[in-house]
């Protein structure tokens, strides 16, 4: 009568005698572990930028550009706190460089990106090469390359920073070091890079240095203009509407290694189908008015907001008007390891 209660309290006994020896048994956490589907801490949520832009602009009243090294309000995930992390590999914030100030130069393990959110005028250097910013601008910064930031002009600029910091932090590896001078020297024009390797075409001496694209400035104007041009041979995708990856141009393949970057359009009326996949996805809204439905949440979006897709939670795009996104996930990584999947839904 009594040995369903013997056999628990046996087996509680057993397993604080086994943690002794610093062991657990795989039994009790094996649904945990290897679960049917994915159970993300990520939730979605939208951070709204008419409601983070007086914030951001009071921190420069705060703290200099150089005494942060780089002043970023961090978009942590509400399901994630403490963790600076927007997804579970994935990091986000906006950044503020007012006019004369310098964020200094310096290189780190952990890849980096930016999205132009407001000004213009401001540059990022990256290995020697400056390129101004403009809204909508996609710029990014390989790992290990030295990059810093400057604004000579006359008004704030803000960009929104994606980063694979937890990714790094998940595999211990990050490293960074200072340059020795708050900038590094130009050694090459603005505007080499997209001329080398923007074209469909190699120096014939080409050599790549890291995994990254060597393009490492995607203006938004050429990236609108694609896909205007794409809506014209034809109807959009049912879930994503117009949307294009930005790639290394010397692979084929995606823009970073461990983060892949996209642009789409959505146009005016669209109703997307309903569709989830397994790379929890950052999005920013670069123009237009619409609406997202991820999972039972509902969000209204405006121009400058930005939002975030948990892994595996159905999500569906609707535009009042044409609608320009950025987004960036892990998905490269996922599909390095062959475990990125994506469902369609009816």
């Amino acid at each position: 009568m009594n040995r369903p209660v013997d056999a628990r309290l046996d087996r509680a006994r057993y397993y604080e005698r086994i943690g002794e020896h610093k062991l657990t048994p795989l039994w009790e956490l094996m649904s945990a572990l290897v679960p049917e589907s994915p159970r993300p801490a990520c939730v979605p949520h939208l951070w709204r930028y008419r409601d983070i832009r007086s914030p951001l602009l009071e921190s420069g009243t705060l703290i200099t550009a150089r005494e942060a090294v780089r002043r970023v309000l961090i978009l942590e995930n509400p399901g994630l706190p403490g963790s600076s992390a927007i997804t579970q590999s994935l990091y986000a914030g906006l950044q503020l460089i007012l006019p004369g100030e310098v964020a200094p130069s310096h290189r780190h393990t952990q890849t980096a990106l930016r999205l132009i959110v407001e000004g213009e005028g401001a540059y990022t250097a990256v290995d020697g090469e400056r390129v101004t910013m403009h809204a909508g601008d996609f710029i990014l910064t390989p790992s290990w390359t030295w990059h810093d930031h400057g604004n000579p002009g006359d008004e704030p600029v803000v960009w929104l920073d994606g980063l694979d910091i937890p990714l790094v932090r998940f595999f211990d590896c990050g490293f960074a070091e200072n340059y020795p001078a708050e900038t590094q020297p130009v050694t090459r024009p603005e505007g080499d890079a997209l001329a080398r390797f923007g074209a469909n075409l190699l120096p014939v001496d080409f050599k790549p240095t890291h995994g990254a694209s060597p393009v490492f400035a995607y203006p938004f104007a050429r990236s609108q203009e694609a896909l205007v041009r794409l809506a014209a041979g034809g109807p959009p995708d049912a879930c994503h509407g117009y949307k294009m990856q930005f790639v290394n141009p010397t692979t084929g393949g995606p823009a970073m290694p461990t983060m892949g970057a996209w642009i789409q359009r959505l146009p005016q009326g669209f109703a997307g189908a309903r569709c989830r996949n397994t790379d929890g996805t950052v999005v920013h809204v670069i123009e237009g008015h619409g609406s997202v439905e991820i999972g039972t949440a509902r969000f209204v979006f405006v121009p400058k907001d930005t939002f975030v897709i948990p892994s595996w939670q159905p999500w569906r795009l609707a535009a009042d008007e044409d609608v320009y996104l950025f987004s960036y996930s892990d998905r490269p990584v996922q599909e390095a390891l062959r475990i990125w999947r994506e469902e369609r839904l009816a």
